[in-house]
């Protein structure tokens, strides 16, 4: 943005990054909105609230004007860098951009929406096979669509803090933890000892990097 730019009210782009990071995410998810809603449906409000501040209205910013002006009597509150809290707290110069925040959340962002992707294709093979999906990214941990999707949270977070997504974030991380919970239960139902030897090797959300059991990247195709 050029400096006589407007920073907010720019409902369009609020429209546009939602739209294209919600369809995005739909189609790395096997089933769709239909078989996904859960999890879509508070994915899609989290990066909705995240754009509306982005680019609508800095509802964060307006209720911490006080305490910003006071703290931070140079700052612009109404610039699209002012936006970039982190670096503002932490008093980090330059452009918010090109800093060391910024670029660890374009790599989770793109970390995260890499893993949903290799996650596609082997869950819905071993769906449509009737098997336990244990290739790819699922052969070194149970819940990859999951992990994902906190990725990409936390590296919007770590970008552009708001309070509505600070809030949100544990809550629909537990959301998720309990879904994959849940989801294991109904697996255990349907495939019985191979999914309890898959449990058993392969954790669910962290990998288990060397000893029995541990696949790895190996198997990522």
């Amino acid at each position: 943005m050029t400096p006589d730019a407007p920073a907010y009210g720019l409902w369009s782009l609020v429209i546009i990054n939602t739209l294209f990071f919600i369809i995005f995410a739909t189609s790395f998810s096997v089933g769709g909105w239909k078989k996904n809603w859960r999890e879509l449906g508070m994915f899609s409000a989290f990066v909705l609230a995240l754009f509306t501040e982005m680019y609508g209205f800095p509802l964060t910013i307006y209720f911490l004007s006080g305490w910003l002006a006071a703290r931070y009597p140079g700052l612009d509150l109404m610039s699209h860098d002012a936006g970039h809290l982190w670096s503002t707290l932490f008093g980090l110069k330059g452009n918010p951009h090109f800093g060391v925040l910024h670029i660890l959340s374009t790599l989770l962002i793109g970390a995260g929406f890499v893993l949903l992707g290799y996650s596609w294709r082997p869950l819905y093979e071993a769906q449509k096979a009737g098997k336990v999906a244990t290739t790819g990214p699922y052969a070194s941990i149970r819940h990859p669509q999951y992990v994902a999707f906190v990725a990409v949270m936390f590296g919007f977070l770590l970008q552009w803090p708001t309070i509505p997504t600070l809030l949100m974030f544990p809550v629909m991380a537990y959301v998720y933890a309990r879904l994959a919970r849940l989801e294991e239960r109904a697996s255990i139902e349907q495939f019985g000892d191979a999914y309890r030897a898959y449990m058993a090797a392969v954790q669910a959300f962290i990998p288990k990097f060397g000893g029995e059991g541990s696949t790895g990247a190996k198997n990522w195709k």
